[in-house]
């Protein structure tokens, strides 16, 4: 193995929980040095089990998330502890933090405090809301968070019998870390000291919605306005539960025949391919349950219709997909079973994981080379850093990018580039434009139709647009040419397709010996799915994710969103680990960031748990590990479609936090009943809880309800409808819509990034997503092209403007 490429970068992890862990676990694959601070008690996450299991001492997740990682211990109440803890600042690179321990809830280490006494360290914040604004010390959960952000009813998922249901597994925490990462790896990029402020509420937006705001004010409609089974979705067929979806209408066509339904083919049909997956629905889940799921699986995948099986902690492992590719590592401390990382390289310069560190196990090591000025043994130089910033550029200027992707895990990827500066080529073509452009109902006979999607123009702001039939000799042969002037070259097809052009990394590479190419496949180069086309919803099942999102007496839902937008985000910082080694070394690097290993990596806690425990986790509901009670109650509200549907999510995460809530609904009985008094206890009187506390709200509105707990100290929220998220009086503080004026649609609202830079940008969204083959004849231009030639492509339709 090579040297890894963040080999030298110095980070102290000053945060608790998931998101700060998952955070710095990147940066310690990517071959940080990173330097837990943990007060005597040690890390909470230390003590956790998703399933309650006695952990013995750490906790599997704890060893997980902690491998190559180093402890040291400091108590606040000792100053001499204090300037220890500030020396290791000192001499560090960057540092993550978050609230909920003592050392990083001391004064002298809230994250403005650090910057300003080291203005060279990037200091990245990670809370709930964000640092400033209306709600920045309001108290969330995961689950209060999922429902502010619209995700809990964002894409419909659910029954219309039942309450919605938020996503399980703790997904949000997993995202904010993914974010975290890779704003700090950008903060790297320009040299200067920066503090970033990242907000989890804005992470959950834009991993567990599907541009809500923009589609709605752009169409006048909401994407969906009810709980509705996708179908088949996940069915249970002979021997145990499979998932079968169809994304496009051409999927929806060849699922019928793949039923033996040809007569169900309807290319006129006034209704959408769900709306007539839904009428058929009775018929399908009678063909599934008279079919084995490797029966269903192969043909399928014979008829290219996306498929998985329903993946938990204890069938993940043994999948043959998985176990061909080796996408399962054991622990090297604790010899559990988790996860290898969320992304490849080639070279493969990550680092293999190290035994998570024991308390305090680095602390004498540390205090040692503190007082001597010394960085510790086994780690490279500092990395220089300005704390005078000046003038600065967007973070990633002068790159290009030559954007192949297509929906919406590539093109979420490309787009952070773009709002941050990188000059993104989006290449697609008359015959084939990016799917996205063709999922908004615009009817065919509306003009420039194509244009009208808010998908696409919320995937796409800044980017250039530029057609090219790769079908055509002379459009490979162009498409070569621009590769030639490319850093990066990034695309999300299944293998096959570019096997079938020859464009591999080493085509790429005789191009451009030291270009990047990030390739996105649903199930990665090689094993026996690698074919197989990947949507969110079937990578979500076979991680595992869709198996603890519903109720235990019901299928799985489909989440329907994670798993795109968190591919695209893991992508971005296996391309950012990539961009440092060829800093280092000249070198390009293939990046195959596949959907499903970035979706293992954020379920890893159901395998973990039943491989450290015997514990197979199970979806509860509304109901989680982490708080009790916790649920989704009906308020008094009627919706703004007429429903007695406005629901609002209340969590107990702490026992004060109980205390509080009794004090507050005026519950006596239930604070002086030492029963109730513990999580555990709590959580056995849940059923008895919710019926009590969904009378209380049931009389209420849910704006009085949110006002009555949230002040006291409770964390509570409305389940919003996505597409109100502007109601959001802490997002409007932080400027994150932007509106976008667009040559045929109106001026919208974009949402922009979750994360603000010290350093700028103040305004993310630059110009809008370009019109199909917008740029095309300038970009041919550069490549030397005389008019004639370009004239000669269009009339050969090689380029075009239309669809």
């Amino acid at each position: 193995m090579g040297t890894p490429p963040l080999d030298g970068f110095r980070v102290v992890d000053l945060s608790t929980g998931i998101a700060g862990a998952y955070c710095t676990k990147l940066f310690a694959d990517g071959g940080a040095e990173v330097v837990k601070v943990e007060p005597p008690e040690g890390d909470p996450l230390r003590r956790w089990s998703a399933s309650g299991a006695d952990t013995g001492g750490d906790g599997a997740l704890f060893a997980y998330l902690a491998c190559s990682k180093r402890s040291v211990v400091a108590d606040p109440s000792d100053a001499s502890d204090i300037a220890f803890v500030d020396d290791l600042l000192a001499s560090a690179d960057a540092v993550v933090w978050s609230r909920g321990s003592v050392v990083a809830d001391h004064p002298d280490f809230a994250p403005a405090a650090i910057h300003r006494r080291h203005p060279g360290l990037i200091v990245t914040a990670i809370t709930p809301f964000g640092l400033d604004g209306p709600w920045t010390d309001r108290p969330a959960t995961e689950f209060t968070l999922q429902a502010w952000s619209g995700g809990i009813v964002g894409l419909g998922r659910g029954a219309p019998d039942r309450a919605p249901v938020y996503v399980g597994g703790q997904i949000g925490e997993y995202l904010a870390g993914a974010y975290a990462s890779a704003a700090t790896l950008t903060g790297r990029r320009r040299g200067v000291g920066e503090l970033i402020d990242l907000s989890m509420l804005e992470t959950q937006i834009l991993g567990l919605t599907y541009y809500p705001v923009t589609y709605h004010r752009m169409l006048g409609r909401p994407w969906r306005d009810a709980r509705k089974l996708t179908v088949p979705g996940i069915a249970r067929a002979k021997d145990g539960l499979v998932d079968i979806g169809c994304g496009t209408a051409q999927q929806w066509f060849d699922l019928c025949a793949m039923t033996g339904h040809d007569d169900w083919i309807d290319e006129d049909s006034p209704l959408s391919i769900t709306e007539q997956a839904n009428e058929k629905a009775g018929e399908l889940y009678a063909w599934v349950a008279d079919q084995t799921v490797d029966e269903i699986r192969d043909l399928a995948s014979a008829f290219r219709i996306p498929n998985a099986p329903v993946a938990n902690g204890r069938n993940i492992t043994a999948l043959d997909h998985y176990v061909a590719r080796g996408s399962f590592l054991t622990n090297p401390r604790d010899r559990f079973t988790q996860p290898g990382p969320p992304y490849r390289l080639d070279p493969a310069v990550l680092r293999a994981p190290q035994p998570a560190p024991r308390l305090g196990e680095h602390t004498a090591l540390y205090r040692r080379n503190e007082q001597t000025g010394q960085k510790s043994p086994h780690f490279g130089a500092q990395t220089s850093v300005s704390a005078q910033p000046g003038e600065l550029g967007l973070p990633f200027e002068g790159l290009r990018v030559l954007d192949l992707t297509t929906f919406w895990a590539g093109p979420s990827c490309t787009h952070i580039l773009a709002l941050l500066g990188a000059e993104v080529i989006h290449v697609e073509s008359t015959r084939r434009p990016d799917g996205t452009r063709l999922i908004a109902g615009i009817p065919a006979s509306e003009p420039q139709w194509w244009e009208r999607s808010p998908i696409f123009s919320g995937l796409n702001t800044n980017k250039l647009g530029l057609t090219l039939d790769l079908h055509t000799s002379r459009g490979r042969e162009l498409l070569n040419r621009l590769i030639a002037t490319s850093d990066v070259v990034a695309e999300n097809f299944t293998p096959r397709v570019l096997d079938h052009l020859g464009l591999d990394f080493a085509a790429v590479q005789s191009l451009r010996p030291d270009a990047i190419m990030l390739r996105m496949p649903g199930f990665g180069l090689d094993g026996p799915w690698r074919d197989n086309p990947a949507f969110a919803y079937v990578i979500e099942a076979a991680a595992g994710i869709s198996w603890l999102t519903g109720y235990p007496d019901r299928n799985p839902y489909e989440p329907y969103s994670v798993g795109d937008p968190n591919a695209g985000i893991h992508a971005l910082n296996g391309l950012l680990l990539a961009l440092e080694h060829r800093r280092r070394t000249g070198e390009g690097v293939l990046v195959e960031a596949a959907m499903v290993d970035a979706a293992l990596n954020v379920a890893a806690e159901q395998v973990i748990e039943y491989s450290a425990y015997g514990a197979l986790l199970q979806r509860a509901g509304n109901l989680g590990p982490t708080a009790a009670p916790q649920n989704l109650y009906l308020s008094s509200d009627i919706d703004e479609f007429g429903r007695a549907d406005s629901w609002v999510a209340i969590a107990v995460a702490t026992d004060t936090q109980w205390t509080t809530l009794c004090d507050a609904i005026g519950a006596t009985d239930w604070a002086a009943d030492p029963a109730l008094a513990t999580h555990d206890g709590r959580r056995a009187a849940h059923a008895r809880i919710d019926e009590r506390l969904g009378q209380w709200c049931a009389q209420r509105r849910a704006d009085d309800i949110v006002e009555c707990l949230w002040p006291a100290g409770v964390p509570v929220a409305k389940v919003m409808q996505p597409h109100r998220q502007t109601e959001l009086p802490q997002l409007a503080h932080r400027g994150f819509f932007e509106d976008v004026e667009h040559p045929v649609n109106p001026a919208t609202p974009h949402s922009s990034l979750p994360f603000r830079l010290s350093n700028g940008p103040r305004r993310f969204h630059r110009r809008p997503a370009p019109l199909l083959g917008e740029h095309t004849e300038e970009l041919l231009a550069e490549l030397g092209l005389s008019a004639d030639e370009i004239a000669g492509l269009a009339a050969d339709k090689v380029i075009g403007h239309t669809v």
